[in-house]
């Protein structure tokens, strides 16, 4: 904990960045632009990893290590990559983020994947990882790759998404997350907007969907999406990490998200090993609006409460537990 705010991370991801994992140029580009984010953001003060320190297959108890045993994390989630046709393990394969979770079960959760371009095989894949392994939710990837070349398919498909939300409706779980905005390796970038999350949203109301990375670059569309479904989530994986390098820009997102949807749908995400926790959670601890953007644009001030909930509280609730349940 930070002080008494219980953290629950969104996102750590068990990476296989061996270059013969990858499926050539693309999955290599991939890895690229991900080491990228890790170089680029990461503080002057810390430590900041050679390509060849980076790129390397990261293990579970690397993960364990750096998220409980070298920050101020509570609670985790596991969470898979669906990669299959830029990394021949999905770059982080379910099976390791399942065992991740199982290492430690009362702080770890597991959230499963699936390419619901698979069809039949996505929907017994995702019968397997809740009944097998305890999924407690699931991550899709909108990009999909065909021989390195981009496949989309969108959340508001009625043949390719809709089976996969019913499915999971089936099996008890009511919380998807999905990767939007962030364009990473040879995604187009229009396959990465958000446009799509209102018809997932409209025509699945019981379900609660998680906008990864906060819709980046797209911020705008994605604050008009929360505000008008209550079931639309933000997380702040690969996005808090302008904190400090940018923290005026940090400012701006923060509050554009405070400011239209508030603090209840905000979450925390720490996108271990790219970025260590630790630097992050402090200085979010610390941080505040300048009030020249408090007074000019109307934000919100980031209250206490506010940085309560966004780090802990809001994907507790999602996930249905307490910090007494999981203490």
């Amino acid at each position: 904990m930070i002080d008494d705010m219980f953290v629950f991370d969104s996102v750590a991801h068990v990476f296989n960045f061996e270059a013969k994992n990858a499926y050539g140029s693309a999955g290599q580009m991939f890895s690229n632009h991900l080491y990228a984010f890790h170089a680029t953001l990461t503080p002057e003060n810390q430590p900041r990893l050679a390509p060849e320190e980076f790129l390397r297959q990261w293990t579970i108890d690397d993960i364990r290590r750096m998220v409980f045993d070298e920050s101020d994390t509570d609670m985790l989630v596991a969470m898979p990559l669906p990669l299959t046709d830029l990394y021949h393990d999905g770059l982080s394969p379910w099976t390791e983020c399942a065992e991740l979770a199982a290492r430690d079960p009362d702080r770890t959760v597991f959230w499963g994947t699936v390419n619901p371009l698979e069809g039949r095989k996505a929907l017994d894949l995702m019968e397997r990882q809740v009944g097998e392994f305890n999924a407690r939710a699931f991550k899709l990837y909108n990009v999909r790759y065909d021989y390195g070349s981009p496949y989309p398919w969108r959340m508001d498909d009625p043949r390719v998404a809709f089976p996969i939300f019913e499915k999971a409706r089936d099996l008890g779980i009511n919380l998807i997350g999905v990767h939007k905005g962030v364009p990473l390796g040879p995604q187009p970038i229009e396959h990465t907007q958000t446009w799509d999350m209102d018809g997932a949203a409209a025509n699945f109301p019981d379900i609660n969907f998680v906008i990864f990375h906060v819709g980046l670059p797209f911020l705008d569309e994605t604050c008009w999406q929360l505000i008008r479904y209550p079931n639309l989530y933000a997380d702040l994986a690969a996005t808090i990490n302008f904190i400090v390098r940018a923290p005026r820009m940090f400012a701006e997102i923060i509050g554009k998200l405070l400011f239209w949807c508030g603090e209840d749908k905000i979450i925390y995400g720490s996108e271990a090993p790219i970025f260590h926790p630790q630097w992050a959670l402090r200085a979010f601890r610390d941080f505040q609006i300048p009030q020249d953007l408090c007074d000019g644009y109307g934000y919100p001030q980031l209250t206490d409460q506010a940085k309560r909930k966004i780090l802990g509280e809001n994907l507790l609730r999602l996930h249905g537990l307490t910090p007494l349940h999981t203490r």
